[in-house]
């Protein structure tokens, strides 16, 4: 059977990406913050700073420190997960925050901290990407200087076939391959890309032009989203100007009686 006419357990092509929804500002006290929905995954990115990196003896003169803190609630899977920060958690937050340093103008902002937590609290494969892709949006949100947004999709292999952005029921495939991968849309500059398992090099290039693919659909969705919060952000103020000068020019008539 052709690629083309393939369907997946959840009916999508071999090259398509499950619905995904992002929404900047929706923390009050955080610098920025994002709410993404990915399929069924739903995370939560806070982003605090820079500010005054401490005990004293972490800074470092010539760029800020990048802290990453991605975990996942003891609801997010289907048997209750340990509310201490396993192994996985602690790598995929390593990694991550290596990502995000390569997109931030991490030199303006020496001895200081850029603390970034992603909360995940709905978990169905991808989840590393969605909290990645959450994080950039709400750095961008908190007005951190960056070269470009980070973009991240997985690509994998289930049932002998190449997929772009697997589900779970794919990720626990005989065959299952998983390959999360997240770049620099505008240079297409790779800065995080893993693997679990083998495949042929033939369906690496298969798998990294998905990625790349997927990436790039990603990066249009973080735009779109940035962008209506931007143009709503507009509207407010344009509403605020108004109801100024309608005081302005009632406190002016008052006057003039």
């Amino acid at each position: 059977m052709a690629d083309e006419e393939y369907r997946r357990v959840d009916g999508r092509k071999v090259d398509e990406l499950r619905p995904i929804k992002i929404i900047p500002s929706v923390l009050s006290r955080a610098e920025g913050s994002a709410y993404i929905e990915w399929g069924q995954n739903k995370a939560l990115a806070a982003v605090f700073g820079p500010r005054e990196a401490l005990p004293q003896h972490i800074q470092n003169p010539t760029k800020a420190l990048v802290n990453y803190v991605y975990r996942m609630a003891t609801f997010s899977v289907p048997d209750r997960k340990s509310p201490k920060p396993g192994r996985r958690e602690i790598e995929i937050s390593k990694v991550s925050g290596e990502a995000l340093e390569k997109a931030i103008f991490v030199e303006r902002f020496p001895n200081t901290t850029i603390d970034i937590y992603v909360h995940i609290f709905d978990s169905n494969a991808g989840t590393r990407c969605a909290a990645l892709t959450a994080a950039s949006v709400a750095l961008a949100d908190a007005g951190i200087p960056m070269r470009d947004l980070v973009a991240a999709c997985a690509v994998g292999r289930a049932n002998g076939k190449i997929i772009l952005d697997p589900c779970k029921d794919e990720e626990d495939a005989s065959d299952a391959v998983d390959m999360p991968l997240a770049i620099m849309p505008r240079t297409k500059e790779v800065v995080l890309l893993q693997m679990d398992g083998l495949i042929s090099k033939e369906d690496w290039k298969k798998a990294f032009e998905f990625g790349l693919k997927g990436c790039l659909e990603v990066y249009e969705i973080q735009k779109r989203a940035l962008k209506h919060r931007y143009e709503a952000l507009a509207r407010t103020e344009q509403k605020a100007i108004k109801a100024v000068d309608k005081q302005l020019m009632d406190a002016a008539e008052s006057l003039e009686r």
